[in-house]
């Protein structure tokens, strides 16, 4: 029912026969579930939609959470605007990271939606971190199949990122959320291994120091945003991303320097990394 398009060789997908405003029956919404699977991220374009059917279409795969540390919309609190002004020089979360590792449930995906948009620039980079993990070695991939990963809210280069929003946040000066994670994790649906560890929520491994954990995280963070794992994204006017976040991380770029840029984000539900 519907096409499915990828966008590059690593992960990505471009899906079109469905409108996202309408009613969306079982039989359409496993195909898209399938098209998430199999290619991490999909986008559609040219969707205009009210926060009330963004709402609806992510309720269809998965329940719905409140994003930690900054504020939702007042009316519809599920929604987080992800946003950066024109007098602003950081974007929120604009370095590679999976969202929220550092809560015992991380989020199993997102749908982000544009709501206003620079003339140029603000696209968004994904990796696929399957990829990461089938070309370690099998020593590397050994060795970190024994390693737990912690995982703070306070790692500095994040919170720079996030320093407009969280000015807002009711709880901003609630202590650090720290969760530890295995450094790889088996996905619940595929059962596919991948790394998860992240460059804007490791801090180290368990066990060990940050000065121990450093040589082997950077490396880790390096070789998971390799080129050839990625593919970019241009935003255009109605257009809206869904992520796997157990299986992917982002980046979104900071290029628009002056310019405005709004999005809508929706957060869903997710399990227990294992």
């Amino acid at each position: 029912m519907i096409e499915v398009t990828p966008i590059a060789g690593a992960l990505g997908a471009e899906i079109s026969g469905v409108d996202l405003s309408g009613e969306l029956d079982d039989e359409m919404v496993g195909e898209i579930r399938q098209a998430l699977l199999d290619h991490l991220v999909i986008f559609f374009r040219d969707q205009e939609i009210t926060p009330e059917q963004h709402l609806t279409f992510a309720r269809k795969f998965g329940n719905l959470v409140e994003y930690p540390l900054v504020n939702g919309l007042d009316d519809h609190p599920e929604i987080v605007p992800v946003k950066k002004l024109e007098h602003e020089t950081v974007n929120f979360g604009g370095l590679w990271h999976s969202d929220t590792a550092y809560l015992e449930f991380p989020p199993m995906g997102a749908v982000l939606c544009a709501r206003e948009l620079p003339p140029v620039g603000g696209d968004t980079l994904f990796a696929n971190m399957y990829m990461a993990y089938d070309t370690l070695s099998d020593g590397m991939k050994g060795f970190l199949s024994r390693l737990v990963g912690v995982n703070s809210s306070a790692k500095p280069d994040v919170v720079l990122t996030r320093k407009e929003r969280i000015k807002t946040k009711r709880a901003a000066d609630e202590k650090p959320l720290i969760a530890e994670h295995p450094a790889v994790r088996t996905h619940p649906e595929t059962g596919r291994k991948l790394i998860y560890v992240n460059f804007g929520h490791t801090v180290k491994f368990r066990g060990m120091t940050e000065e121990e954990s450093a040589p082997i995280l950077n490396y880790l963070f390096a070789h998971q945003s390799r080129p050839e794992f990625t593919c970019r994204f241009q935003w255009r006017p109605g257009s809206v991303a869904f992520w796997d976040n157990r299986a992917t991380q982002h980046n979104p770029i900071n290029d628009y320097q002056g310019q405005r840029r709004l999005m809508h984000r929706v957060t869903l539900a997710g399990d227990r990394p294992t």
